[in-house]
């Protein structure tokens, strides 16, 4: 999981000179395109697996494909043309905090008064972060932050349903489907905006390898570790990914952080790295209650 989460922080080197060239629609929608056609020959096992599930998991499915990767992949593009290139890579490191509380709604844990301690430093830290100044707030720098946190938040939701759905459907169906089903809305995103589909041959290989890399190979990736790694552990090992998209961003891209900006992705990371080791080290007294284990039906190799 730690391999997927450094593959996702290179996101921004590939995607920021599409963002800047292209519409967000566009993007999105070669993103999904080439991976579904990837992944068309593995697209009929998946849906026989799909359909012997029940109605809880066809749901889970259509919004993890139409909401945790075509719209979040949009917002998130979207703040690529908005602000600068580190932003919207680092206020991802949300997406653990988001996603718990997105167990809490979706599959019924509860948390504990202690979870503050940990969630309240990391809203802070991700205010330092998004503004250069946090005193001196602009709309354009709001606006970039919002479309970031949303996407974080999609894709919270789709890491909290993909646990749900693993019950009864291997990693590599999960993939599959979230391509396939995130295609059409992507679709539907581009041509809601009056957006082109066609893209100049330039721009195929930045899509090619964005598709790909920060794509089909580091969500394969997740989706295998997610299925045996514990929510508190996989949270530790994404910290590489706003590690390497701070590099980069900083080394490669040419961006640049405020001194409070540092502070705030230190306290940032820091207290969800906290958060993670308290959870796998207090076991006996964790501020995530999860629910009763219900027994999970084994997925047919």
């Amino acid at each position: 999981m730690a391999i997927a989460a450094a593959l996702w922080g290179t996101d921004g080197l590939l995607r920021q000179p599409l963002a800047e060239d292209l519409p967000a629609g566009s993007v999105v929608f070669w993103e999904h395109l080439i991976v579904a056609a990837v992944l068309l020959p593995l697209l009929p096992s998946a849906v026989r697996a799909l359909a012997r599930c029940g109605p809880r998991e066809w749901i889970a499915v259509l919004v993890i494909g139409g909401g945790a990767s075509a719209a979040a992949t949009a917002l998130f593009t979207m703040a690529f043309q908005t602000g600068d290139a580190v932003t919207p890579l680092v206020l991802q490191k949300m997406q653990p905090l988001f996603a718990m509380l997105a167990a809490v709604v979706l599959l019924g844990e509860r948390l504990r008064s202690g979870y503050l301690l940990f969630a309240v430093p990391a809203l802070a830290g991700a205010w330092m972060l998004a503004f250069a100044d946090p005193f001196d707030v602009h709309v354009a720098a709001l606006h970039t932050a919002l479309l970031a946190l949303g996407a974080a938040a999609l894709w919270a939701s789709g890491t909290v349903l993909g646990r749900f759905v693993s019950a009864r459907l291997r990693p590599r169906d999960v993939t599959v489907l979230r391509f396939s089903v995130g295609l059409p809305v992507a679709a539907l995103f581009a041509a809601g905006r009056d957006e082109p589909f066609a893209v100049g041959w330039e721009n195929a290989p930045g899509l090619l390898l964005l598709a790909l890399v920060p794509g089909l190979v580091a969500l394969s990736l997740y989706y295998v570790g997610m299925v045996t790694t514990p929510a508190a552990r996989a949270t530790l090992a994404e910290l590489a990914f706003p590690a390497t998209a701070a590099v980069i961003g900083v080394t490669v891209l040419g961006e640049t952080l405020s001194t409070t900006q540092w502070l705030g992705l230190a306290v940032l990371v820091c207290s969800v790295t906290t958060l993670g080791w308290h959870e796998r080290t207090r076991k006996d007294e964790p501020v995530v209650l999860p629910t009763d284990p219900v027994r999970r039906e084994r997925v047919s190799p």
